[in-house]
């Protein structure tokens, strides 16, 4: 097959959508499979982030109008939002289309309503762009893109469910995949959990922002290091546009503890092993999630989570079997779940090594051949319907 994969980011192997976009590629690519990109990387160097959001529908139509059938695009498969202008425009072109797909890295709608309850809650406050854009008319186009498409590509089953009750798209359509993981992550020696008077280190990976359940996961770690000398909490991966400096969160932190706090604000994804080594508590509050890439990674260096009951997570985990889940937004229930296991070593040997069992199954070789398949089997469709 000749695929075309697009993506409104800049091609980085580290970052969580751009990411995995890759990887697919390349496992496509080792398939046997020809492969293209067309990303932000694409783009003039100096034009605004802001503005390549904006244009990338159009620029990615034009683009697809001069390459698509020079290139002979058996499959087009485009992230969310991609694509709305290009199933407008093809379908008056020509009636060749390749096989046209929507791919949800996490579905926007969603999270806008997360995002909105926060709102609501008062921990976070909206510009006029968000409402005018990101909370307004990129939804319509996401919506769109979906409903161009002949196949859709998610990452949960609420998001499934979304799209076919309020996007008209049938259950045929309508795929459910996971992420992956590199093959570095798979394998790893499990240490021995720590006995009852030993350290005690918890993990939290990903971008320091609301989205992500800051503002209940912090307050939560602040009182348990306060009671617990012998703790100790890593936060990877935390720079972001909302917390470009290490101070950002240490300041969420009281003065005392601060000593027994490590940020590390960006890291090679395949370094993140090493980095986890000696860390035995995966943190994930996250409010909003519709895979989560940095839970099973964890899982996968023998981290027990404690993860909230969001669709993503809840796609990976069994409660009490390899993670303590808990509520959304409830830093108290939080604070219990981890400070069982800081009690509980017995507990938490058994959640790490089940955690680390569960996070074998997620080879991104697995999950491109998974969705390889379907490609298959919607283009022998397509080529029985146009005969």
């Amino acid at each position: 097959m000749n695929i075309l994969l697009t993506i409104h980011e800049h091609l980085n192997p580290n970052s969580g959508s751009a990411g995995s976009t890759l990887k697919l590629g390349q496992c496509y690519r080792a398939q046997g499979h020809q492969v293209h990109f067309y990303s932000f990387d694409d783009f003039a160097s100096n034009m605004p982030p802001g503005m390549k959001d904006l244009v990338f529908p159009e620029l990615a139509a034009a683009y697809l109008l001069r390459h698509c059938y020079k290139l002979k695009i058996d499959v087009l498969d485009m992230s969310t939002g991609d694509g709305w202008i290009w199933g407008t425009v093809s379908h008056l072109q020509r009636s060749d289309q390749p096989l046209c797909v929507t791919r949800s890295h996490g579905l926007e709608h969603l999270e806008s309503e997360s995002i909105l309850e926060e709102v609501k809650r008062g921990n976070q406050a909206l510009s006029w762009k968000y409402r005018l854009y990101r909370g307004g008319f990129h939804l319509w186009e996401v919506a769109k893109s979906f409903q161009m498409a002949d196949l859709a590509f998610l990452l949960n089953r609420q998001e499934a469910e979304y799209v076919i009750q309020n996007f008209g798209l049938s259950t045929d359509q309508v795929h459910v995949f996971p992420n992956g993981m590199p093959d570095v992550f798979l394998g790893l020696p499990l240490m021995p959990t720590p006995k009852a008077d030993g350290c005690i280190q918890i993990a939290q990976v990903g971008t320091y922002i609301p989205r992500k359940g800051i503002q209940y996961g912090s307050p939560a770690l602040n009182r348990l290091l306060s009671r617990y000398p012998q703790l100790r909490v890593t936060f990877l991966g935390t720079n972001c546009r909302e917390c470009p400096t290490v101070d950002d969160v240490y300041d969420d932190f009281d003065d005392q503890v601060c000593d027994r706090i490590t940020v590390i604000p960006k890291y090679d994804l395949e370094e993140l092993p090493k980095l986890l080594a000696g860390h035995h508590i995966k943190l994930f509050p996250t409010i909003s999630e519709a895979f989560g890439k940095a839970l099973i990674e964890g899982m996968a260096c023998g981290l027990a989570p404690v993860t909230t009951a969001v669709a993503g997570p809840m796609e990976v985990v069994t409660p009490d079997h390899d993670a303590l889940v808990v509520p959304p937004r409830d830093s108290e229930a939080l604070e219990q779940a981890l400070e069982r296991l800081i009690l509980d070593r017995d507990l938490l040997h058994r959640l790490r090594h089940n955690a680390y069992a569960t996070a074998q199954g997620y080879s991104w070789k697995a999950i491109a051949d998974a969705r390889l398949k379907t490609y298959e089997q919607a283009l022998q469709r397509k080529k029985h319907k146009a005969a």
